[in-house]
């Protein structure tokens, strides 16, 4: 029971020390896993080889995965083929709410990153030019179709962390895919729609983004943009039906597929920059990832998921349980994966985890960590700058969304826990 009241102190110092000091997320994670370790009378010993074995898990999860992530993305930059991406689909699509919407749909799965995802496609919308209120949307668009899918749809770090906390979450990438699709392809549809209806007059409706005027950008070479995700596609085709990997070791050979792929095609010079870089950018998310992991660990070894389903259970029902736990989590510290992270280890030693349908439980937790999605949220941020809108602004295109995103996500939950139960 004491673990119970330690908790949301630590939350609160997480929460306190992030936004008043700014500390890296990495240094906040870690330091609030020796907090609430040592507040718990945890044995030392047992407390560092818990931290250290969570960063190991997340570090063995994701340490290629999102490496692999961002050199593809900076391997796309220096090549201006993501220009080229865009171009190819907006031969399928010719409105823009539609086009970037599902530009950064499609981006944030293979760059293992939402944010990343919008950083490239930001200039390309301003390109654009036309009235500035409709840039506006288009970037919001942009964000919230990268969040959609980074959320819900395997291989993203969000899906691989719950894949990997969950037991029983023995269903194969493709069914879950199948599954999962076209409630995130709806979700999708459902912001397109918001932000064209908000921002319904463009300047340039139909315009073509032009051409990246570079040697490697020509329309012949379009095809080499997609190489990378062929590789992708082919690599996890035969993982699946030919070596029958667990979801855990098909994203490792996944991501391995597309990173040498993509960095065999580029010229020396920018395979040698392009890895240097990402290198860097990747280094930044893993260590904050790792710090997760090890607050993740450390609440899971105290027994704190126990109490809580005791407690929770008593005046709420069970499958409300992840889904609050979740908010409150990315509540305090803004990271999507690191609140997948470290719900899905604090459930994981619960009896909830058992008696709720994988697909429910992992919707359930997804959409919990879209409810607030605000002052610890670094992609708000991103997109307040981005916009140049005020902060009452961006919750109204940005948090609100999401938020309703996460109710229909519970929603469904529920609704599919009420078929199969």
């Amino acid at each position: 029971m004491y673990s119970i009241l330690i908790f949301p102190l630590t939350i609160a110092l997480i929460t306190a020390v992030a936004i008043k000091y700014r500390t890296p997320p990495f240094l906040t994670l870690i330091g609030g896993a020796l907090f609430f370790g040592i507040a718990s009378n945890m044995p030392l010993d047992s407390l560092v080889r818990e931290v250290t074995a969570g960063m190991g898990r997340v570090f063995a999860l994701l340490g290629l995965v999102i490496l692999a992530g961002a050199v593809i993305a900076k391997v796309m930059q220096e090549q201006h083929q993501v220009e080229q991406l865009v171009n190819d689909i907006q031969r399928a699509v010719k409105k823009p709410f539609e086009l970037f919407g599902i530009a950064g749909f499609l981006l944030a799965i293979p760059l293992m990153c939402c944010i990343t995802a919008f950083v490239i496609l930001t200039p390309i919308i301003n390109a654009l030019g036309g009235d500035s209120q409709k840039t506006k949307g288009l970037l919001y668009t942009a964000a919230l179709g990268s969040l959609i899918s980074f959320a819900l749809i395997y291989p993203t770090p969000v899906i691989i962390a719950l894949f990997s906390a969950i037991p029983g979450a023995a269903v194969s990438p493709f069914t879950f895919d199948l599954y999962i699709l076209p409630i995130a392809l709806v979700l999708l549809a459902g912001a397109i729609f918001l932000m064209r209806n908000r921002y319904e007059t463009y300047e340039g409706a139909n315009q073509h983004i032009p051409e990246p005027e570079t040697p490697g950008a020509s329309t012949k070479n379009h095809a080499r943009a997609w190489y990378p995700f062929i590789a992708m596609g082919i690599a996890m085709a035969l993982g699946i039906a030919i070596f029958h990997l667990s979801p855990g070791s098909l994203i490792q050979i996944v991501m391995l597929a597309g990173v040498v792929t993509a960095l065999a095609l580029a010229p020396a010079e920018v395979r040698k920059s392009a890895f240097s870089s990402g290198a860097k950018h990747a280094g930044v998310i893993i260590f904050d990832l790792c710090g997760a992991g090890a607050l993740g660990a450390v609440i899971g070894a105290s027994g704190l998921g126990t109490e809580a389903f005791g407690l929770l259970t008593i005046a709420l029902p069970a499958i409300v349980v992840p889904f609050l736990l979740a908010a409150l989590i990315q509540t305090a510290q803004g990271s999507r994966v690191v609140t997948a992270v470290i719900t899905g280890e604090i459930i994981a030693g619960t009896s909830i985890a058992a008696s709720i349908h994988p697909l429910s439980l992992i919707l359930l937790i997804s959409g919990g960590a879209c409810i607030v999605s605000y002052i610890t949220d670094p992609y708000f941020w991103l997109v307040q700058r981005a916009t140049g809108d005020d902060v009452i602004t961006v919750v109204k295109n940005y948090t609100l969304p999401l938020a309703l995103f996460g109710i229909v996500l519970f929603a469904i939950a529920a609704g599919l826990e009420f078929f199969t139960g």
